[in-house]
């Protein structure tokens, strides 16, 4: 069996991020959201992996290498645009070839792997094993609405009136019949191949699609809420592990991870936590759910329930919670005066000052 990583796209919903970085490679817990997924393929026994990239493929390229670090043996399929996920089958029939295989969106974040929904697909013997959960919302989902044996009946992306709260997952598995299906259907409305479209010739055509529900936690990692919600259930579960340099006058409260080199003076930290390797922190104060990258620098400030990127600052600034700061970032008090915001902000950014 094999694997397809999705890990093109613009995502437009986490800009200005990523205008200059791919949004699979935005780290929970100091990790890239990418690295989460491939480590759950490899963890339910495959090893051989295509992945799909587009206009940040270089940046993929250099986070993954040839997936030796991962134990995978990594294949990269450029795709010219972003023209769709059966698109993205089709790019990689070669790849593929006749072997069934699970596709995997690179931006996309379970808890739990996906063994066990690997084993119920061999088992079962389908020709499509969709992965479902239940939302509060699924209006903003791809929604599917299935019979009584879980059997996949019909598939509506993102409906006005919902027949279900059952989401679709952003993890697919497939027999090679499923290459039949993408050739066979028309772009849609938006020019693109839909996967669902493809599903839903497999169930026209008297395939059978199954559904296997996912108990475990998922996100989507495409808006900064959700971002910071993984980040949130993975610190949950980090253990105390202090390797870097802390002073007398520090106090280190909960489940903090400091890597080595890193260093703490003066300052409060409450777990769960994580600093990266050659930050600082001095005079400053880390709060709970916060992830702060390799050689950053936290100073005069508090900051909680955020992700910080390698390489910024925040200096003499209180007090910073539910924000994703990128990487090379400055943030810092303004000296002109009283009641002053000094900006300079990129296209499609978000601030919230309070006056």
């Amino acid at each position: 069996m094999k694997a397809l990583v999705l890990a093109g796209g613009k995502g437009t919903r986490l800009r200005p991020l990523t205008h200059t970085s791919a949004k699979q490679l935005v780290p929970v817990a100091n990790k890239p959201v990418l690295y989460y997924g491939l480590e759950a393929i490899r963890d339910a026994g495959i090893t051989s992996v295509g992945i799909i990239v587009g206009d940040t493929g270089p940046e993929v390229r250099r986070a993954v290498g040839d997936g030796s670090r991962f134990g995978l043996e990594v294949t990269y399929i450029p795709q010219e645009a972003p023209l769709g996920l059966a698109h993205c089958v089709l790019i990689a029939q070669d790849f593929l070839a006749d072997d069934p295989f699970v596709m995997y969106l690179g931006d996309n974040f379970l808890i739990g792997g996906i063994a066990d929904q690997v084993s119920a697909f061999q088992a079962g013997g389908y020709d499509a094993q969709i992965l479902l959960t239940r939302v509060a919302e699924p209006q903003f989902y791809g929604v599917a609405e299935l019979g009584p044996a879980g059997e996949i009946i019909a598939l509506e992306e993102k409906p006005a009136v919902p027949r279900s709260d059952l989401a679709i997952v952003g993890v697919y598995l497939f027999s090679p019949v499923i290459h039949q299906a993408v050739r066979a259907i028309e772009p849609s409305d938006r020019g693109e191949l839909e996967i669902t479209d493809a599903i839903q010739w497999l169930i026209r055509t008297g395939h059978s699609v199954q559904s296997h529900m996912v108990s475990g936690y998922w996100r989507d990692t495409g808006r900064l809420q959700d971002m910071l919600e993984c980040n949130r259930i993975v610190l949950e579960s980090v253990d105390r592990d202090i390797k870097g340099a802390v002073d007398t006058l520090s106090e280190i409260t909960g489940r903090v991870v400091i890597a080595p080199g890193a260093v703490v003076e003066n300052s409060i930290l409450r777990g769960p936590i994580v600093i990266g390797a050659d930050t600082k922190i001095s005079s400053a104060y880390v709060g709970p759910f916060t992830s702060i990258g390799e050689g950053c620098v936290v100073q005069n400030a508090e900051i909680e329930y955020s992700i910080v990127l390698d390489g910024s600052s925040v200096d003499g600034v209180s007090r910073i919670a539910h924000s994703l700061i990128g990487r090379n970032v400055e943030v810092s008090r303004a000296s002109g005066p009283p009641y002053t915001h000094e900006l300079m902000v990129g296209d499609h950014s978000r601030i919230q000052v309070r006056s």
